[in-house]
């Protein structure tokens, strides 16, 4: 080969590479239930699955989402989960669905999904909503009022919340781009570390007094 073939199929390399080793592979079955049970699962796909053999409906079944939650905590919300750790079916799929529950003036408070993407759907109530960009984007916080029937989402690993600023109750449903996406409630982890943060690095980090950040950490040890 000339010099200038093997220079374009060494950029055409480096440039599949990074690509090929960033997403997941396409799933090779029609389904992959979870199976905890080692000794009785199969492994496919880079995963232990139950034998697809003795998949049944009840795998990809899930039944409570009418149901409200228990909205009586601190936050005045409830989230009801439905991902792969209680619908085994949705193994290697990346969905995922929660219900939330607000009571008025209740909130889903700061939180992030650090692998997935979540798109929301209010069904009742007035939910004031946003998220806040990256250091990189100037953290910008994008916003609005939503009524039922209006959708909105954010995006991967942004810092997001939902307030109900009605007098009566709010509904939503959300899906996300994960099996299970995970869930980082800023002030739950910051401040209710185990163990906790020194909280003169806090202080310094957030700009408050000491005494201050040492009653948060008392109080969200508490809850946690």
């Amino acid at each position: 080969m000339r010099a200038s073939q093997v220079f374009i199929v060494f950029i055409t390399l480096a440039l599949a590479i990074p690509f090929g080793i960033t997403y997941d592979p396409s799933p090779l079955q029609d389904f992959c239930v979870a199976n905890k049970n080692l000794n009785n699962g199969v492994f496919v796909n880079g995963k232990f699955c139950k034998d697809p053999k003795q998949v049944k409906a009840e795998d990809f079944f899930y039944s409570g989402l009418n149901v409200a939650g228990d909205t009586n905590n601190d936050v005045k919300s409830n989230v009801t989960t439905v991902n792969v750790e209680n619908l085994p079916g949705l193994n290697t799929m990346g969905i995922s669905l929660v219900r939330i529950d607000y009571a008025p003036y209740g909130q889903n408070p700061p939180h992030t999904h650090p692998r997935g993407t979540e798109i929301l759907v209010l069904i009742e109530g007035t939910l004031y909503v946003g998220f806040v960009s990256s250091n990189q984007d100037n953290n910008r916080l994008f916003t609005k009022i939503l009524h039922p029937g209006d959708v909105f989402v954010f995006p991967i690993g942004m810092i997001h919340f939902q307030v109900n600023i009605g007098k009566t109750p709010a509904v939503a449903f959300a899906g996300l781009s994960s099996q299970n996406a995970g869930v980082i409630t800023i002030a739950n982890t910051v401040f209710g570390s185990k163990p906790p943060i020194n909280p003169e690095f806090l202080a310094q980090a957030f700009q408050l007094d000491a005494n201050i950040v040492k009653d948060l950490e008392a109080k969200f040890a508490s809850n946690n």
